[in-house]
């Protein structure tokens, strides 16, 4: 996979953080988040590895669909998340 395709992936409907909620019975991933834009929509995680993407462990920027997500993220934040292409 390509590091333009890595950056192509979405979370969950864009984004599915486990704030209480479950996201389509899928596999959660932990993640630390280390950058946030909120203007460009954007989170950088550092994360485990993606199993239902075959990726291991790094650090990725993630595109987020939903502001509100964003809104309650802080850096340094640690998350559950479900990524998908």
């Amino acid at each position: 996979m390509t590091m333009k395709a890595i950056t192509r992936i979405t979370l969950a409907g864009a984004v599915a953080f486990a704030f209480g909620t479950a996201a389509f019975a899928q596999e959660f991933t932990s993640g630390t988040v280390k950058k946030l834009d909120e203007k460009a929509k954007k989170v950088t995680l550092i994360h485990e590895e993606l199993k239902n993407l075959e990726m291991p462990a790094m650090t990725m920027v993630f595109q987020v669909a939903d502001d509100a997500m964003l809104e309650k993220l802080k850096v340094g934040a640690k998350v559950q998340f479900v990524a998908v292409k």
